[in-house]
């Protein structure tokens, strides 16, 4: 059995509910999944945050993080946006990613930021941005298809 297997297990196995926040948290090996949900249905699923977490990156380097992350940028493009990578710091050892460009709309900007860290942590997060406001996170809005292609994409790159 894979992580996405469980994962896709685990989540015919929650029953479907809107508002609150139920936390998915999947093991198998050397990765683990830990999603805050914040809705479930039998098409989608919305969620604040969604992480892997990999023993594979406990002593990565910024170069192999920064590889890391053109990896996924280049696997990402199902998302709403586009994800690229903005900066990276070599003494925190992490590499931060974003929608390129963010989608604008009347009541401000929405994009998905993505942190790659050393110590093995791979996080993504929707947020709202409004002008005068500091930025919010929201629920990033996936089909059940989608989200398991997420973590069988966060996986490959660990690996």
């Amino acid at each position: 059995m894979t992580l996405v297997k469980q994962t896709q297990q685990q989540l015919q196995g929650l029953p479907n509910f809107h508002g609150g926040l139920q936390t998915l948290d999947v093991v198998f090996g050397k990765e683990r999944l830990r999603c805050e949900l914040t809705a479930l249905d039998t098409l989608a699923c919305a969620f604040d945050r969604f992480e892997l977490h990999s023993e594979r990156l406990a002593s990565a380097t910024i170069d192999s993080l920064k590889s890391l992350a053109a990896n996924l940028s280049k696997r990402l493009t199902y998302l709403l946006e586009a994800i690229s990578p903005i900066e990276h710091d070599a003494e925190e050892c992490h590499v931060q990613m974003r929608s390129s460009p963010p989608r604008k709309d009347e009541d401000g900007s929405t994009y998905y930021e993505l942190t790659v860290r050393r110590g093995g942590s791979l996080a993504l997060c929707r947020y709202r941005k409004t002008p005068g406001q500091p930025r919010e996170v929201i629920p990033a809005q996936v089909t059940r298809e989608v989200f398991l292609h997420l973590v069988s994409d966060f996986v490959a790159a660990v690996q």
